[in-house]
């Protein structure tokens, strides 16, 4: 099992609280409860989300849709980005270019984000998503994605 590593980004945060807010806007995200979505790890720049594999989430191969991976993977871009942000601030994405790389078979799927570039206003971030089954991962997704920071809107 991977863990984060903010080694390649090592960014900090402005606000001493960020994990506190990012958890709390997650909680809130209508779609991740549906997906059954955790919010498994988090550091300044970095986020996992991870959902474990139910027949409602999957293709007609049984794979879990590419959905669901583009689903978990723009919300962890979205909550790395949303880690360096200011406490008056909320997050958009503006866009995000996706490449499946392999069937997403397994008993779970893990998007692991990072943030590559923080500028002020955008985020430019990246997720890989992997598969998990029998302790293994197989790479099977890559996202490139634009987050947007709205200063003076808190996340609500």
């Amino acid at each position: 099992m991977k863990s984060l590593d903010n080694s390649a980004a090592p960014f900090v945060a402005v606000d001493v609280n960020y994990e506190r807010r990012v958890r709390e806007s997650f909680s809130r995200q209508g779609l991740m409860k549906h997906l059954g979505a955790r919010l498994t790890e988090l550091k300044p720049g970095l986020a996992e989300v991870r959902a474990a594999y139910r027949d409602e989430l999957t293709q007609q191969h049984g794979y879990f849709h590419a959905g669901v991976s583009g689903s978990l993977a723009d919300c962890a871009c979205g909550y790395a980005a949303f880690t360096l942000m200011p406490e008056n601030a909320s997050v958009l994405t503006v866009e995000y270019k996706m490449n499946l790389l392999a069937p997403a078979e397994g008993e779970e799927l893990i998007a692991r984000a990072r943030v590559v570039r923080s500028g002020k206003t955008l985020k430019i971030c990246m997720a890989d998503v992997y598969a998990q089954k029998d302790q293994a991962e197989t790479h099977c997704a890559t996202m490139l994605a634009t987050i947007m920071c709205l200063q003076g809107k808190p996340d609500r």
